[in-house]
């Protein structure tokens, strides 16, 4: 039956035989049937009853795959297509892809073979090639002839092959014939979630660590201390956790889920600022102003002490997150929002002067505190990031050259617009809380952020309000970070964050993996998210 015809091939799928969109036969077996003879007697000269003919099938040449976020490149072919099946193989190339191996056996129901060199039909082969030059993140995806090879610089790029090819193939679907090519727009596509003012069980964080993975997310950040509770176990200052915590097992078996799927995972312990958990279990270093009012939130910057008790934790937590990035905080340092800092805090004016000599203020002093702090990190290997409004304006102590812009506002004293950073030379992450906060309850002017804003309006390079940034400083953004944020920590369950959250996740990996301007309207995108799960 023309162009109808199901073919058996034994590699566990039914093939459907299509015409080509020219009219031409070009399956595997095309041409085979004019190797025999034409008249009806078997092969030509033989005399004998025909074969069985081998049905000439011809394919429709292959569409692009539709996944979320969507691939770079696809070089259409013709052919079946690929789908797993229970005893088809996944094998590798080199060892040290056994564990994206063994996940994606896992997930599409296949027996890993680990290393192996032989070829059967029906094998998803992952391999890492040796293009020094290409980003490690990209990868090569090739349908063809029954089986698949995705390959990579980097077990990270073969990794992100197999999140593409799991989405293909989800529900019953074939992994188009042809070859995919593919690789992000920006290098880090961050998620961050408060669980300090709000407590996210175990449980929770490792379901969103699968579906950040899935969609090529790569940082998780984790927001653990403020002024309502500190989060996570701690050996070297255990007054100042909270009864509902994560223990430190917990958090060793996130990082290493993170870590199976290429997510690096971010922590923050904020300061001098967001502190009251830790300060109300140690009151002497509360910050008070010159009539002896508490400073909520603040740490007493000029007393070695405080300095002492940073250092320790985040000594301490520097182990338990092995991870290169590290946030150190440093927004809304209480001290700085008042009219006349030296005169309210006279004891940060005098620390400062006599550190920084005459001139110096109290921001200055908040300048050195998180260099200091971003000595502590830089000795343990890592790059660090802080707030944009702990960058302070006219200082004569300036912040250390390496630490990344985290921006997310422009509604801080003194605010600078991002250009002012970027002309600087520095490195920017975008946290633009007008489409990427996620703030329970909507105080004050928050709305719960939409995935179509994100997907419609939004790009990297629009880091404060609606207003991009010249598209020279494109490669100085190094990408950015949806953020869940829990002022208002019972406004929602844990549950129906995770719903809330789920659009504007894919709307965000969508715009960081992928420049240019969407292909699927938002209700097409909406609609492949739905099949996708």
């Amino acid at each position: 039956m023309a162009g109808g015809l199901v073919v058996a091939l034994g590699l566990g799928l039914g093939l459907y035989a299509a015409s080509g969109d020219d009219g031409e036969s070009t399956g595997a077996t095309a041409g085979r049937d004019t190797a025999r003879g034409t008249d009806g007697d078997g092969p030509a000269g033989t005399g004998r009853a025909p074969a069985t003919p081998t049905p000439s099938r011809s394919y429709a040449l292959s569409t692009a795959p539709r996944t979320i976020p969507a691939v770079g490149a696809h070089t259409p072919a013709r052919g079946p297509g690929w789908r797993p099946a229970a005893g088809h193989r996944v094998v590798v190339s080199d060892g040290d892809l056994a564990d994206e191996g063994r996940l994606i056996a896992g997930e599409l129901g296949m027996t890993y073979a680990g290393k192996k060199s032989d070829v059967r039909a029906g094998d998803l082969r992952l391999a890492l090639n040796d293009d020094a030059g290409a980003n490690p993140e990209s990868y090569t995806m090739t349908v063809r002839g029954g089986r698949v090879t995705v390959s990579g610089p980097s077990d990270a790029g073969v990794f992100y092959g197999t999140r593409t090819l799991k989405q293909e193939v989800r529900g019953g679907g074939t992994a188009p014939e042809g070859v995919v090519r593919d690789a992000p727009a920006k290098p880090q596509r961050g998620f961050m979630l408060d669980i300090a003012r709000k407590h996210f069980t175990a449980g929770w964080i490792e379901d969103r660590v699968r579906e950040l993975g899935d969609l090529k997310f790569n940082q998780l950040g984790l927001h653990f201390s403020d002024d309502q509770s500190f989060r996570i176990e701690s050996d070297s200052h255990p007054e100042i956790v909270a009864p509902q915590h994560l223990t430190k097992a917990q958090v060793k078996k996130i990082v290493a889920l993170a870590a199976e799927r290429h997510i690096t995972v971010v922590p923050e312990i904020d300061s001098p600022g967001h502190l009251g958990a830790v300060l109300a279990a140690h009151p002497a270093l509360q910050l008070r102003n010159v009539n002896g009012v508490a400073t909520r939130g603040a740490i007493d910057i000029s007393k070695e002490d405080s300095a002492n008790l940073l250092d320790d934790l985040l000594d301490e937590y520097a182990d338990l997150f092995p991870g290169a990035q590290w946030h150190l905080g440093g927004d809304e340092y209480q001290a700085l929002t008042v009219a006349n800092p030296s005169a309210s805090y006279p004891q940060l004016a005098a620390a400062s002067r006599a550190r920084f000599g005459s001139g110096a203020g109290v921001a200055d002093l908040a300048t050195g505190w998180l260099n200091d702090r971003a000595d502590t990190m830089r000795a343990h290997g890592r790059t660090m990031r802080v707030w944009n409004d702990g960058f302070f304006r006219n200082t004569s102590v300036k912040p250390a050259s390496d630490l990344v812009v985290a921006y997310w506002t422009g509604k801080e004293i003194g605010a600078r617009v991002p250009t002012d950073y970027l002309a600087a030379g520095r490195k920017v992450l975008n946290y633009n809380d007008e489409y990427l906060y996620y703030v329970l309850g909507e105080p004050q002017t928050f709305v719960y952020p939409t995935g179509q804003r994100i997907y419609e309006q939004w790009t990297p390079r629009v880091l404060r309000g609606s207003t991009a940034v010249p598209a020279r400083y494109d490669a100085q953004i190094l990408g950015g970070s949806f953020a869940v944020w829990c002022d208002l920590a019972n406004s929602q369950t844990q549950d129906q964050v995770a719903a809330g959250i789920r659009m504007p996740l894919r709307a965000t990996a969508q715009k960081l993996w992928d420049a240019r301007q969407p292909s699927l309207s938002w209700a097409q995108f909406t609609t492949l998210a739905g099949r996708l799960g």
